[in-house]
């Protein structure tokens, strides 16, 4: 397993940085775009990628915040998440859509990778999963505790591509209520499917750091595995 920073090629002569880290062996593998939280692609999602990697995806973990300041590879600091923050609720949308077309374009062209690209994301990472499922950006998304997702809720309207999301019964951030409103308006989606992890809070996932919670992250991933592997081979 190989893993380095690259430059991908954006259009207009632009870069962005990501990270890529290459399973084992000489494929073929699928494609998978790790989409970071607000704290973007930072040693965590560099190692949510490997983990990825180890399971045969061919991961990129792209930095997001490259067209408003390139580098940003925030801490878990009261510093950090509001640096995050500030950077993840100025983020454009639309423009999101044509960065999601290079990472999955810089994906398709590595030797060894199979057609098929997903995404996985979380929190601010996971709007952008959903998105990017809405969109028909991606072959496949999964989505862990997807934040502002009342806001988008008119894109599902579109949604074709197999989408897999995780929720945690005690998250502030997608309280009961916007909980019920997304899984009422994406009921009639038969390729989404929805979880909802009990005692486990929003980040559960994020392994080393609270709030961890190590049986919905260990059953989560169990999930978001066999889906991509069903929907991307």
């Amino acid at each position: 397993m190989t893993g380095e920073t690259i430059q991908v090629e954006m259009g207009n002569g632009d870069h962005a940085e990501a990270y890529l880290v290459t399973p084992a062996g000489s494929g073929p593998w699928p494609g998978l775009v790790v989409l970071p939280e607000i704290y973007n692609a930072n040693h965590w999602v560099r190692e949510v990628a490997d983990g990825y990697a180890a399971q045969g995806f061919i991961a990129l973990a792209p930095d997001i915040y490259w067209r408003q300041q390139p580098g940003q590879y925030l801490q878990y600091t009261p510093q950090g998440q509001a640096a995050g923050r500030a950077l993840g609720s100025a983020m454009d949308l639309q423009a999101f859509s044509q960065d999601m077309r290079s990472y999955c374009t810089a994906l398709r062209a590595i030797a060894g990778c199979a057609d098929r690209v997903g995404a996985v994301g979380f929190c601010l990472g996971g709007k952008l999963a959903y998105l990017a499922a809405a969109r028909g950006l991606v072959d496949a998304g999964v989505a862990y505790y997807a934040v502002q997702l009342e806001q988008h809720l008119a894109e599902a309207a579109a949604l074709e591509r197999p989408l897999l999301m995780h929720f945690a019964e005690l998250d502030a951030h997608v309280p009961a209520d916007k909980y019920a409103q997304i899984c009422a308006t994406l009921a009639d989606k038969a390729a989404v499917e929805i979880h909802l992890y009990q005692g486990a809070d929003h980040g559960f996932n994020r392994f080393g750091y609270p709030p961890f919670h190590e049986s919905s992250a260990t059953l989560a991933l169990e999930r978001s595995v066999a889906f991509l592997r069903r929907h991307l081979g």
